[in-house]
C-alpha cells in the first residue's frame, strides 16, 4: 500500500543544495532583468558551488529507489533554471537583445534541455545496472557554463569591451559541446579543487569589480 503523504516530494537534507542553487539560478535571472550582468554572474558561480557538492550530500543518506530517481530528475530541473535559461537570457542582454541573441539564446536553452533529458534518461538505467557513481559524461556537462560564462565575460570586458557579437558565438559553442558524443571524465578530488580554486578566483574578481562600480 502506497504511503500517505502530506506534500508531494521528498523532503530531506541531501535536496536542500539543490534547491539552493534553484534560488541562486531565479535570483540571477532577475538580476539579468535588472541589467545587473556582474551580479547574475556571481549567482550563476554560486549555483555552479552547490551543485558542485550537492551529490556529495545526497550520498551521505541511504536513499530508496524512488528518492535517487528524485534526485536525479530534481537535480536536472534545476540545472535547466541555472545553466540552462540564466545563461540564455545574459546572452541575449549582452547582445543588446538582438535577435541573433535571441536565436543563439534559444538553442543554448534547447541544447541544454535536450542534454539534461538525456543524461537523466541514460543515468537511471546505469544506476539500474551498475550502481555507484559514474566515471565519465557523454558530452560537456551543462554545470560547465558556471566557470565558462564568467571567465568569458572578465576576458571580453578586459580587452575587447563592446563587442557584444562575443557572448552569441560562446553560446552556440558551448551549446555544439553540450550535444558531440564525446567522453569527459568526471573530476575526483584534485579536479574539483583545481575547479573550485578557479571558481574563487573568478568570484572574488566579479566581487571587487561590482564593489569598484558602487
Amino acid at each position: 500500500m502506497e504511503e500517505k503523504k502530506k506534500l508531494v516530494g521528498f523532503y530531506n537534507y541531501t535536496v536542500v543544495l539543490t534547491y539552493l542553487g534553484m534560488l541562486m539560478g531565479f535570483m540571477g535571472i532577475t538580476l539579468v532583468l535588472d541589467g545587473k550582468i556582474p551580479e547574475a554572474l556571481l549567482c550563476l558561480l554560486l549555483a555552479g558551488v552547490c551543485d558542485m557538492f550537492d551529490g556529495a550530500v545526497a550520498a551521505t543518506k541511504e536513499r530508496t529507489r524512488h528518492e535517487k530517481s528524485f534526485g536525479i530528475q530534481i537535480d536536472s530541473l534545476s540545472d535547466l533554471i541555472c545553466f540552462g535559461a540564466l545563461p540564455a537570457l545574459m546572452v541575449y542582454e549582452l547582445s543588446g537583445r538582438s535577435s541573433f541573441g535571441f536565436l543563439t539564446g534559444a538553442l543554448y536553452v534547447l541544447c541544454a534541455l535536450i542534454r539534461l533529458a538525456y543524461f537523466n534518461v541514460m543515468e537511471e538505467e546505469r544506476q539500474a545496472k551498475e550502481g555507484g557513481r559514474r566515471q565519465f559524461y557523454l558530452g560537456l556537462p551543462v554545470t560547465n557554463i558556471a566557470l565558462i560564462f564568467p571567465l568569458c565575460y572578465l576576458v571580453q570586458e578586459g580587452m575587447l569591451p563592446g563587442r557584444f557579437v562575443f557572448y552569441p558565438w560562446m553560446a552556440v559553442g558551448t551549446a555544439a559541446a553540450f550535444l558531440l558524443p564525446i567522453k569527459v571524465k568526471k573530476p575526483y578530488l584534485p579536479g574539483k579543487l583545481g575547479i573550485a580554486f578557479m571558481g574563487i578566483l573568478e568570484l572574488v574578481i566579479l566581487v571587487m569589480g561590482t564593489v569598484l562600480e558602487v
